[in-house]
């Protein structure tokens, strides 16, 4: 279901360089997915929910993006909802599910924004909430965080990931997601600078250990998904603890990035 308001607010964010354009280099991603990289989905979602399948359960995906760990979801036994506020990632989902999962009726997909209280509210309870990289996203992260929580079923779980927040690293990646953005012709040469730092590096060091680059991801698109990722906001792992904290939720799992840039994974539980 596409919502016109949600897609017209989108269009012109995109015009007046407010927001990367996510859709269109998840639209790119999908032509290098594959079946190990769907595995390697898998894999990741099973290790931070610490279960072998996700069979009766119900798993919403805030923010799917490419779709590819909704379909992950999908392929662990989930009835699936999946939505996005850009047009093209909500089109990337259904070109995943009309793939693997044609004519699934437990596979929904809709246009929305998790800024919106009353279409949160209108989806339900889920026995998961998913949303990794994607409320830093919004504009209003921290009302975003927020907003999650209903859709939470008691006892249920809530996986979010969310970029490290770092004093200085912060501030210049704030000012480098939005030129990027706002000024086109500067694109080529952040991808140059920043392909050489920090992306090389860090696929030597996975090169020299035998790691695989990791949740199924392609380091080219993680690339201009990391430059272009506007609006842009981070946490400290300790201000996403404290507000779960407060709003009833235990920490079950937590992967952090060790004080570097990237994002922190949090797993939470409800308490009924």
């Amino acid at each position: 279901m596409t919502n016109f308001k949600t897609a017209d607010n989108h269009k012109k964010e995109l015009e007046s360089g407010d927001r990367f354009a996510f859709g269109d280099n998840w639209t790119q991603f999908l032509k290098v997915l594959d079946e190990s990289r769907i595995a390697d989905a898998v894999e990741g979602l099973k290790d931070m929910l610490e279960v072998e399948n996700l069979n009766g359960m119900t798993f919403l995906d805030v923010g799917s993006g490419s779709g590819l760990f909704s379909l992950a979801a999908k392929r662990l036994g989930a009835k699936v909802f999946s939505f996005d506020y850009d047009p093209k990632s909500v089109a990337c989902t259904l070109e995943l599910r009309n793939r693997y999962f044609a004519n699934d009726n437990e596979w929904r997909i809709e246009s929305g924004s998790v800024l919106d209280v009353d279409y949160l509210r209108g989806l339900g309870k889920f026995d998961v909430v998913y949303s990794w990289g994607v409320l830093h996203h919004t504009g209003n992260m921290w009302a975003a965080l927020k907003n999650v929580r209903t859709s939470v079923a008691d006892d249920g779980k809530l996986f979010v990931a969310l970029y490290n927040y770092q004093p200085l690293a912060t501030r210049y990646w704030t000012f480098a997601k939005k030129a990027y953005n706002k000024i086109p012709i500067l694109r080529p040469l952040f991808v140059v600078i920043h392909g050489l730092y920090p992306v090389l590096p860090s696929i030597l060091f996975k090169l020299i250990k035998g790691r695989k680059y990791p949740r199924g991801m392609n380091v080219w698109f993680d690339l201009l998904d990391w430059l272009g990722g506007y609006p842009f906001e981070a946490a400290t792992p300790q201000q996403i603890f404290e507000f779960y904290k407060s709003c009833g939720y235990r920490l079950t799992k937590i992967k952090t990035v060790g004080g570097n840039h990237g994002c922190n994974e949090f797993v939470f539980h409800k308490i009924s």
